[in-house]
C-alpha cells in the first residue's frame, strides 16, 4: 500500500504518532511519503522528553519513507526544510494525494 500521511500539527505527541504510524507502515512493506503542512513544518524543533520527533523522522527516512516540507510554510516561518525533509510545493503535496492509496491527517 502507498500511504500518504499530512501532518499539520505542531503537537509533538501528534506528531510523533503520526511518524510511529509510519515507521510501523514501513515496517509491514509499504510505501509512506509524509508531508508537512502548515504548524507540521515545525516538527523539527518539537522534541520532548517522551516525544522524540526528530529520532522517527530520521527512522522513517532511514527506512526509505520520504518527508516533504510545504515552502510556502517554511518561508511564512523564515526558516529552512530541515535534515530529513525536501522544501516542497503544492505540486508536490497534489501529487502525493494522487498517488497515495490512503491519505491520513494529523
Amino acid at each position: 500500500m502507498k500511504l500518504g500521511i499530512i501532518i499539520s500539527s505542531n503537537d509533538p505527541e501528534t506528531v510523533w504518532n503520526a511518524l510511529r504510524l509510519g515507521n510501523f507502515a514501513l515496517g509491514q512493506g509499504d510505501t509512506v511519503n509524509v508531508f508537512l503542512l502548515g504548524r507540521g513544518v515545525e516538527a523539527e524543533s518539537l522534541d520532548t522528553q517522551h516525544f522524540t520527533v526528530t529520532q522517527a523522522m530520521q527512522e522513517l527516512v532511514d527506512r526509505g519513507g520520504k518527508i516533504d516540507a510545504c515552502g510556502t510554510c517554511l518561508k511564512l516561518r523564515n526558516t529552512e526544510a530541515g535534515n530529513v525533509c525536501a522544501f516542497s510545493t503544492m505540486q508536490d503535496l497534489y501529487r502525493l494525494t494522487r498517488e497515495s492509496d490512503r491519505v491520513l491527517t494529523f
